[in-house]
């Protein structure tokens, strides 16, 4: 050891060097690993919104769309099943829509913003099938019932609004996703403006 005296100018000059470059190489490595916690863009896009061109749509026909990786039925529904969807209020678990699977803006009785569009989740809520759009022969399995929906997995069956019937193991409507109508003709899902 050197009995010459000690340079604390110098100290502090090295003190202060060395916290720079090792704050700087913190920083370099915080940035990419705070970055890493951000979705993918492969993510974003799953769960980005999905636009839906409603003008093709045919009355009574159904057009599936994919948004986060599940199915979405989207119906241009006649004016003749508007027209009987309150008639078999009596014979579903609830017709209301108390239960809250869908936006306030479409707790209605058509369960939309349009009446004459369907939008919903084509996946049953017992345990996630499929159901099947039967137009015109749903009453082999709701008698008085032209048109709606019937999961094949277990029968359950829904209405022309998404509503589920009763005596049946699906526990709940089907699930209506936000979405929103930006022009007359276009449908985006999975955006929640609440207009028309």
């Amino acid at each position: 050891m050197s009995n010459a005296p000690v340079n604390n100018g110098r100290r502090r000059f090295l003190t202060a060097a060395t916290s720079v470059v090792g704050g700087v190489g913190v920083v370099g490595l915080a940035v990419p690993f705070i970055g890493s916690w951000n979705p993918s863009a492969r993510a974003k896009a799953a769960g980005a919104p999905v636009e839906v061109n409603v003008s093709k749509i045919e009355p009574g026909q159904l057009i599936r769309a994919e948004w986060r990786g599940k199915p979405v039925y989207v119906v241009r529904r006649t004016e003749e099943i508007l027209s009987t969807l309150a008639a078999h209020d009596d014979q579903l678990k609830d017709p209301g829509s108390e239960e809250p699977q869908q936006p306030t803006y479409a707790t209605n009785a058509y369960r939309s913003i349009k009446p004459e569009f369907m939008v919903a989740l084509g996946v049953c809520t017992h345990l996630g099938c499929a159901p099947t759009h039967h137009q015109g022969d749903f009453e082999e399995f709701v008698e008085g019932v032209k048109d709606g929906f019937f999961c094949p997995c277990h029968g359950s069956k829904f209405d022309m609004a998404g509503r589920v019937f009763q005596s049946v193991p699906a526990p709940t409507n089907l699930v209506v996703p936000e979405h929103s109508f930006p022009t007359a003709d276009t449908l985006l899902i999975g955006v929640n403006t609440g207009e028309a």
